[in-house]
């Protein structure tokens, strides 16, 4: 029966794929008929106070048990031998496509379990953490990110205030000795640039951030990174930083992402259109163009067909930081029926270096233990790869 459920949410990510392949022409009138809500924004009620203390709207919450997505682990990867002593948030990217309404419900059983399946292949290369917490969020539907509309930033805001209330708790009841380690994709990565804007720039926070991974959305490096209160990655073993990529094969046309990118005001309120965006290699763990060749990706997940498993495949893909911001992988691999008109590979932005996002986040946490005079762990390393 679980089987059958994954085939089915395959087969709903294909309709949307397949939708997207339109949009690529007829971008407008496909994107409105397709995935933007036709109903007017009519708000969400308040949260509850005390809303994530319970168990309820958490996928993974702290240690996590043996069912836990976040803890799932693909053939050949080994169990790490030691916890990474570090604290993870993640925030996982849209899993709602539905046109009936701008934010999805608490109790909406499909968005849920692809948000699950989604956290199987995004937030376990974080999962030798301490903790690991990952929220459910009233997200807003992926129809929010194909329109101008006001509805649109106001569902996302919405979303915005459950990721909010979520990391608030997660603040209060995860172990504060460790570090931080903040992780987002699409539209996960675009809560955590404003979260970082609100709750960790100037504030007491920023120097427990190990690393954050905002991934598959644009930073601007003139009007976003520097109201995040972090600099940019620019050494693999550097903490306290920042990385971010965008993933697509050759021949690229990242022009539907580039467009959408100039419309958007950065976190200082500028438009971001001419502004150059932050690019860091998930192989080489730094930004700029030189090259990292398939043999230095330590493992690239390749799903099966029914998305419920996967095997780590080494030297699959390579990547290089291209001039315009945009990470090259070369010729795209066989990953799947999901890449994104333009070859984006948006989908499988942190899959396709699966094995170097797990060693690049253990050199971070472990540099970031070096680095403080009041770290238990300090001289404690490496404790696993």
């Amino acid at each position: 029966m679980a089987r059958k459920f994954l085939y089915g949410i395959a087969a709903a990510v294909v309709l949307v794929i397949a939708s997207l392949l339109g949009l690529n022409f007829w971008a407008k009138e496909l994107s409105n008929f397709a995935f933007v809500p036709s109903a007017r924004f009519s708000g969400l009620s308040p949260l509850p106070s005390g809303a994530y203390e319970g168990a309820a709207r958490w996928i993974s919450r702290g240690s996590g048990e043996a069912s836990d997505p976040a803890h799932w682990l693909p053939r050949g990867a080994a169990k790490a031998e030691e916890p990474m002593e570090a604290v993870v948030f993640f925030v996982h990217p849209t899993s709602m496509y539905d046109r009936g309404r701008w934010n999805a419900s608490s109790r909406d059983t499909a968005a849920n379990s692809r948000a699950e399946m989604l956290t199987r292949g995004f937030a376990s290369p974080f999962s030798a953490a301490r903790e690991l917490w990952a929220p459910r969020y009233r997200q807003a539907t992926a129809g929010a990110f194909l329109t101008d509309r006001p509805d649109a930033k106001r569902a996302l805001d919405a979303a915005y205030g459950d990721v909010l209330a979520a990391f608030d708790t997660f603040i209060a009841h995860a172990d504060p000795k460790l570090p931080i380690v903040l992780v987002g994709h699409s539209q996960g990565a675009l809560h955590l640039m404003h979260l970082m804007h609100d709750r960790v720039a100037g504030t007491p926070l920023a120097p427990r951030i190990a690393a954050a991974y905002l991934v598959g959305w644009p930073i601007s490096l003139d009007h976003d990174l520097p109201l995040m209160g972090l600099p940019a990655c620019t050494a693999p073993d550097q903490p306290g930083c920042v990385i971010s990529w965008q993933s697509f094969a050759e021949p690229a046309d990242p022009s539907m992402i580039r467009d959408a990118y100039a419309k958007a005001p950065g976190l200082d309120g500028k438009s971001r259109k001419g502004s150059p965006f932050l690019c860091v290699n998930p192989i080489t763990g730094m930004p700029g163009a030189v090259p990292a060749p398939p043999s230095a990706n330590l493992g690239t997940l390749v799903p099966d067909a029914s998305l419920s498993t996967g095997a780590l495949v080494p030297g699959m893909v390579g990547a290089t930081c291209r001039p315009d911001g945009f990470l090259s992988i070369g010729q795209g691999p066989q990953m799947g029926p999901y890449v994104l008109p333009g070859n984006n590979y948006h989908t499988y932005d942190i899959p396709l270096f699966w094995a170097n996002v797990r060693a690049d986040v253990t050199r971070r946490v472990e540099a970031w233990h070096q680095q403080s005079p009041t770290s238990k762990h300090r001289g404690r390393w490496p404790w696993h790869r």
